[in-house]
């Protein structure tokens, strides 16, 4: 199966599933509490933040937290969909080959690599490893999700691939540590981390 096609995410699907109150899978006040979150953390383990790259960054729910966690940080948003690069001027790219001239201090993906086929996802993955020289956020549905019905079905969207946690794990550890709560560090970072802060129980390498 190949990823999910450009016309996909036209002004239909995100009428569907980002501005209908009753078929809405997002929420402005969870997305307020995941940023604090992932921005406290890394302000607590210290990672410097200037420059931000949301990437698959929708609507745009996240340029307002980092612009109060991080006043002085440059964001920058990056989106598949035209529809949506016309509406509020992003710039127009994927994750699976967008390139920039400097790395970024934290990369945030939220929802966009289940979009993927297991090919494109790899690349992805590998991709993301040169976007980011500090930290990574990533939300992604797993199989195992689906598996233990934690996911509300008639809100998320059956397009999705069913990738396992693993997959997803391996993919990113070449390049980052699992810091937990979707959380990557880089590895290009020499941030001290104590064993029990990562996930794999090793310290990043520098």
């Amino acid at each position: 199966m190949k990823s999910a096609r450009e016309g996909l995410f036209d002004e239909a699907y995100y009428e569907r599933f980002y501005f209908n109150k009753k078929t809405s899978v997002v929420d402005p006040a969870h997305v307020e509490r995941l940023g604090a979150f992932v921005c406290s953390y890394l302000q607590f383990v210290r990672v410097p933040v200037r420059r931000v790259l949301d990437v698959g960054c929708g609507i745009g729910l996240w340029r307002d937290v980092i612009q109060r966690h991080y006043p002085h940080a440059q964001f920058h948003g990056v989106e598949y969909s035209e529809y949506l690069c016309t509406r509020f001027g992003w710039e127009r790219g994927s994750v699976i080959d967008y390139k920039t001239k400097a790395p970024f201090d934290l990369v945030i993906c939220q929802g966009v690599l289940p979009y993927l086929c297991e090919a494109d996802l790899k690349v992805a993955m590998h991709n993301l490893r040169q976007l980011s020289c500090g930290a990574l956020y990533v939300e992604a549905v797993t199989r195992e999700d689906w598996d233990l019905e934690i996911l509300d079905e008639t809100l998320t969207d059956p397009r999705l691939f069913k990738h396992p946690a693993q997959l997803y794990r391996r993919g990113l550890s070449a390049g980052f540590t699992e810091l937990g709560g979707g959380v990557w560090l880089s590895r290009q970072s020499d941030l001290p981390m104590f064993a029990l802060e990562c996930v794999d129980s090793q310290s990043p390498k520098p």
